[in-house]
């Protein structure tokens, strides 16, 4: 998988990554839009799963496509779909926050939607076929200094800048043993990656449980969270996860590949639940 659109570290494009709500009433430049179709027409993901994404225009005082009034400004949104299947969430979400992180590396905002948009409308404009699921819309343009009141109040209660301790989420051959975090530690890093990612309502539901040569990402599910939904959307936080993790170790040339394993660990009650592994070759 090519990073050659990575400019800076990817540790350095983690931090930087925010939700931008609040945008400039222009569009995206001509240059801007064919980078981003250059871009998302060599995108891929380790799970080796067809996501497809689409450019939607909507001008929310305008039209009836519209984010509850949560994004302000926007013109152009990317919405995302993949068909229903093994990790399909998953990848959608390692795709989408690739993106986000090459957007972020052009200065262009994103933010994560995927219950707060209006999905019937946009479902229709992104001509979703049948069998397909449509979790996800990112708006994107260039962010606004003066931030909308809606902004000031989603952004406190959201909290998204605040992250759980590293050692509440990552463990090493059992989960009784936190993974010990250590400085100038290349699995520390990558770990620390995952643990700076966004996720629906600052939830942060990976656990990662390190054996050997292989790191096992778990979900810890938020219960009745995803009711609302025909899907667990707290799936698409997962694929954040890899995401993060995986472009860390590519860019320290690690090799390895994502693969599943059984079902993993027993007895962690009937919210955790293991998805997928990381092998290192």
């Amino acid at each position: 998988m090519t990073k050659k659109w990575i400019k800076e570290d990817i540790m350095k494009l983690i931090e930087q990554r925010k939700s931008i709500r609040t945008f400039e009433e222009r569009p995206l430049t001509e240059a801007d839009r064919k980078e981003i179709r250059d871009f998302l027409e060599s995108s891929e993901n380790p799970f080796h799963v067809k996501v497809e994404f689409r450019f939607l225009e909507s001008l929310e005082n305008t039209t009836n496509l519209g984010t509850y009034g949560v994004i302000k400004g926007a013109s152009s949104y990317l919405g995302a779909m993949v068909k229903d299947g093994p990790l399909a969430l998953e990848a959608l979400g390692y795709e989408m926050e690739r993106l986000m992180l090459f957007l972020v590396s052009k200065n262009i905002g994103t933010c994560w939607l995927g219950g707060t948009f209006k999905r019937e409308d946009f479902k229709e404009a992104m001509v979703v076929p049948e069998g397909y699921l449509f979790p996800a819309i990112t708006p994107v343009g260039y962010e606004k200094v003066e931030k909308s009141l809606t902004d000031r109040l989603v952004r406190f209660i959201a909290k998204g800048n605040q992250r759980k301790p590293f050692e509440e989420l990552f463990f090493k051959d059992s989960f009784q043993n936190s993974y010990p975090k250590e400085d100038k530690n290349l699995l520390s890093d990558l770990l620390e990656m995952v643990r700076l990612g966004p996720s629906a309502s600052n939830k942060q539901p990976w656990r990662i449980l390190v054996e050997d040569h292989v790191v096992h990402f778990y979900e810890k599910k938020t219960p009745r969270y995803s009711d609302a939904f025909p899907y667990d959307i707290q799936r698409l936080d997962l694929g954040i996860a890899a995401c993060h993790f995986h472009l860390g170790a590519l860019e320290r040339n690690l090799q390895g590949e994502f693969i599943t394993m059984g079902d993993g660990e027993k007895d962690l009650g009937k919210e955790t639940l293991y998805r997928f592994s990381y092998l290192f070759k």
